[in-house]
């Protein structure tokens, strides 16, 4: 653009971000002398002034902004060249286990910064099968459909990938990509379905009784059962081990297998992996005697019937399992009436109920009808009619006096019955019940099945402040139906008295664990929880905590409620976890124990920080053009993928004059120099980084540059001094000395040698002058 002066304005003076880039003609004309670029600074900040002859300002300055449009000029760039990774065969599709990540240099509101993830290589790939997945924005790697079918350690235990990320969308042919290798060992699933389970019916071991067991990959699920059809009672629990109990006795008559499943999820209640289907076969035993379908079977036989002639077929069910020892039924006549004109007119195929003329033929003068009892038993019972009422023994058990404390699952006494009807039929087995005195079901019967014994148990607690006196009365009677005619009276019942004495019992809460959520930076004194517990014997209570170690709560001794009195830190401890103590107050003092556990919820309370420890950061001196440098930020706050996003600026005049600072994405950022006229040293750069997500909080880092000759790419720099080492005057000084030393010396021998060569001469002139001359 051109800029116009009025006068006495001559010219123009350009101020600003110009980084050497934007320069203004005295004509007014604005322009650039080299290319831009988004990445060293998006946005330049210039003013225009018009000045006199003299320089002096006429006018301005004027702000101008200069945005730099991005272009696709930056590849993408994973943050790790490698990754490693596990994941468990038969993990949940679609559920991330790892991630990948790359940040891209570009505008991330455009598509030049758009990244795009895709998996371009699996290794193995067992026929041309795909067993892994990747969300294509958020570079979560999960199991695919059939990944989470086929993986197994044993056949294949580890996978490469080999991942691609694209800017542009990757939806354009001249966008750019990078990318990184993905290492995944796949580790063995424990989540697995138990071998079906076989249980005897009508058990009489105490229950409940472990049957099997699951266990989920990683410690902390939370188990359930489901049933496979419809919401039921299911006489099967588990608990959070993964044991599987049947609760109760089974009868296979009434359901002879199960079907259902076994949940775990997480702490939020989410599913961690399909459910285990549990299957429990009903395993019968010989309880059932024969029935017949009617008291009377008629048949009819023609005078003169040829001996061995079929009459009829007896037939007769046994409700026992089919095609076993059990249901297998035994015929045999026991009784003809009359015995004219012989004993033993008819016989019956013993297993097959057919009815046949054996003595002689008929002859209905004689006789015109017979009548035939027929036995009918398996291996172990046959019928009976139950014609015979049980009697109690004695019909008045007296008195029992029993304290409120007395344990759960006690036998206090021991009735009986006897019932004359055929031994170990359904006729003569005594089943014991409480028809009055009991209206809580605090007391239970068990019969003893071979003396038909009656065990009365406690089964819930006794509570003398609820009813101090029992009066009850027992009822004898069978499993079969009694015979017509025939009906219980007076002799099939008993009475007894139980007295329950008070003991002094301890307080008692309305449950075991009290569980209570609040954010970490509520108000010192926030209510956050009430506990509750009440008083048998109707004291007063007091409450008070324990294990208090961070000393966060107080709790009211009179109202149960708790308040919070110190600053909450979720960092420092996310779930805080109390005992609460209740005391009476009076009496002797007995107390009871609860846990409150506080769940604390973050708020963004942590100031940003450098991500690692940046002590090699450098930059070759002299600088050429604009250096850059990417550093990453993080908090200790809680967090879940992507990341939080940071803004950054820096802190000081003098650092804002030669560096700047920008956003790379939400845990990256650049620091660039403004220009470059440097000088070799160590330059301590302070900025400042808030975290924008939630309220903000501001964080102060320092980034420890240097400036020096690079040699191959690398910083060189002098050795400086270390300790024990002489400093360069100091070495100088020492060489000299020795120098000096080795010179002395030098020059001592160099004298004593000559003063003895001179003396040889001497001596050696005196002799020649002492000989005489010859001749």
């Amino acid at each position: 653009p051109g800029f116009k002066a009025s006068p006495p304005a001559v010219t123009f003076k350009l101020t600003g971000e110009t980084d050497g880039i934007f320069q203004i003609q005295p004509d007014g004309l604005l322009y650039h002398n080299k290319a831009l670029d988004r990445e060293t600074r998006a946005v330049h900040k210039l003013q225009v002034s018009t000045l006199d002859a003299y320089g002096a300002t006429v006018e301005g300055p004027v702000p101008i902004t200069i945005e730099v449009k991005d272009i696709n000029d930056n590849r993408p760039t994973f943050l790790q060249p490698n990754y490693e990774g596990s994941v468990r065969q038969n993990s949940r599709p679609g559920k991330p286990f790892m991630y990948v990540n790359a940040t891209d240099l570009d505008d991330p509101t455009t598509p030049n910064g758009q990244l795009i993830y895709e998996i371009i290589i699996q290794l193995p790939k067992i026929n041309d099968v795909m067993y892994f997945q990747i969300n294509n924005k958020t570079g979560a790697i999960s199991l695919t459909l059939e990944g989470s079918r086929e993986l197994d350690p044993i056949k294949n235990p580890s996978y490469r990938l080999v991942v691609s990320v694209k800017d542009m969308g990757g939806q354009n042919d001249h966008s750019f990509s990078d990318s990184t290798s993905v290492n995944i060992m796949v580790k063995e699933n424990i989540w697995k379905a138990p071998e079906p389970v076989e249980i005897v019916e009508n058990s009489t071991d105490p229950h409940p009784i472990k049957i099997t067991q699951v266990q989920w990959n990683e410690p902390g699920a939370q188990y359930s059962l489901v049933e496979k059809e419809k919401p039921s009672t299911l006489p099967f629990s588990i608990d959070q081990e993964g044991g599987i109990y049947v609760t109760q006795p089974l009868d296979r008559e009434e359901k002879d297998s199960y079907v259902f499943y076994a949940v775990a999820k997480d702490e939020i209640g989410k599913p961690l992996a399909l459910p285990l289907q549990i299957r429990v076969k009903v395993k019968d035993i010989n309880d059932n005697p024969p029935t017949c379908p009617s008291a009377v079977t008629v048949f009819e036989v023609q005078e003169n019937e040829d001996i061995g002639s079929n009459i009829g077929t007896f037939i007769g069910h046994d409700m026992d399992e089919e095609n076993t020892a059990n249901s297998v039924l035994v015929y045999k006549i026991v009784d003809q009436i009359p015995k004219l004109p012989k004993e033993g007119l008819f016989l019956v195929q013993t297993y097959s109920g057919v009815v046949q003329l054996a003595g002689q033929s008929l002859k209905k003068q004689d006789t015109p009808q017979y009548n035939l009892t027929i036995e009918v038993s398996d291996k172990d019972q046959f019928i009976d009619i139950n014609d015979q009422i049980p009697i109690f023994e004695q019909s008045d058990y007296g008195n029992l006096t029993l304290a409120e404390d007395t344990a759960v699952g006690s036998t206090i006494l021991t009735i009986r019955a006897t019932d004359t009807d055929e031994p170990f039929t359904g006729s003569s087995k005594i089943l014991y019940r409480i028809i009055q005195g009991d209206s809580e079901g605090r007391l239970g019967i068990d019969t003893d099945p071979h003396t038909n014994a009656g065990y009365v148990i406690i089964k819930k607690p006794l509570d003398f402040e609820t009813v101090a006196v029992h009066n009850i009365v027992f009822q004898a009677e069978n499993p079969e139906p009694l015979v017509s005619g025939v009906n219980y009276n007076t002799s099939s019942s008993a009475k007894f008295k139980l007295i329950v004495t008070d003991v002094n019992e301890a307080p008692q809460f309305s449950q075991r664990i009290y569980q209570a959520k609040v954010r970490e930076d509520v108000a010192v004194g926030t209510k956050v929880g009430n506990v509750t517990a009440k008083d048998p014997e109707n004291l007063d209570i007091s409450y008070s905590l324990r294990d208090n170690t961070r000393g966060w709560l107080k709790i009211d001794p009179v109202t149960g409620e708790i308040f919070t009195t110190a600053p909450l830190d979720r960092e420092a401890e996310s779930l805080y976890r109390v005992q609460v103590m209740a005391t009476e107050v009076g009496g002797s003092s007995q107390s009871s124990i609860a846990s409150f556990h506080l769940t604390l919820l973050d708020v963004n309370d942590n100031p940003p920080r450098l991500a690692k420890e940046y002590t090699g950061l450098f930059l070759c001196h002299p600088l050429h053009q604009e250096g850059t440098l990417i550093f990453e930020v993080t908090d200790d706050d809680q967090r879940s993928f992507p990341s939080p996003h940071f803004s950054y600026s820096l802190v000081s005049e003098s650092s804002r004059n030669d560096w700047e600072v920008s956003r790379v994405n939400g845990t990256h950022a650049k620091l660039s120099t403004k220009h470059t006229n440097f000088e070799e040293g160590l330059y301590s750069v302070q900025s400042a980084s808030v975290m924008v997500a939630g309220h903000r909080w501001k964080g102060i880092v320092s980034l420890p540059v240097t400036f020096c000759t690079c040699v191959e790419g690398h910083c060189f720099q002098p050795a400086g001094h270390q300790p024990g080492m002489p400093t360069v005057g100091m070495a100088v000084g020492i060489l000299l000395t020795t120098f000096l030393v080795i010179g002395i010396i030098l020059a001592v021998v160099f004298i004593r040698i000559k003063r003895m060569k001179a003396k040889i001469l001497f001596e050696s002139a005196q002799a020649s002058e002492a000989q005489p001359l010859r001749n």
